[in-house]
């Protein structure tokens, strides 16, 4: 009987500090925006899975016009933290020691909204969970689906 409680004690604080330390809960005040899928949060690069975002120096065009998309999907991000608490659900850590997460304001996914919005896109060769949200935003023309765009990952291997 001793042994059981101690095995559920055991068990307990394992799943606690497991929850600890795969869970950023941090003020708007201490995020800095680097682009539109990585924040910087109490000097830890966070790097969100599973999407991918322009560049900050790519460029789209619509209408003949030249659109900083890269500097647009920073920006929505931006906006879309405002003044709110992020909170970030670690996944994994990438090549580059970045923590890979999905992060979330007033418990709605930062990285959805990008995709939704058309500003960033599922990143297939890691996962396919935002599928449906990039086949909507592609639908409804919404972001850079009105644009003329190289994919990120087209526009990194080239420059």
């Amino acid at each position: 009987m001793f042994s059981n409680k101690i095995k559920v004690f055991l068990l307990t604080s394992i799943c606690l500090i497991f929850f600890f330390i795969t869970y950023l809960d941090v003020k708007s005040s201490e995020i800095k925006v680097v682009d539109g899928d990585t924040i910087h949060l109490n000097n830890e690069k966070i790097r969100f899975s599973g999407i991918d975002t322009p560049e900050i120096k790519q460029i789209c065009n619509k209408n003949n016009e030249i659109i900083k998309c890269g500097i647009q999907a920073k920006q929505l991000l931006i906006n879309k933290i405002g003044k709110n608490k992020v909170k970030c659900v670690k996944e994994g850590v990438d090549r580059y020691k970045r923590i890979l997460a999905e992060c979330f304001v007033n418990n709605q996914s930062l990285s959805k909204y990008l995709v939704r919005e058309g500003y960033a896109f599922a990143y297939r060769k890691y996962s396919t969970k935002y599928i449906p949200d990039e086949n909507y935003a592609k639908k409804n023309k919404k972001g850079m689906w009105a644009m003329t765009f190289e994919y990120p990952w087209d526009y990194r291997r080239k420059n």
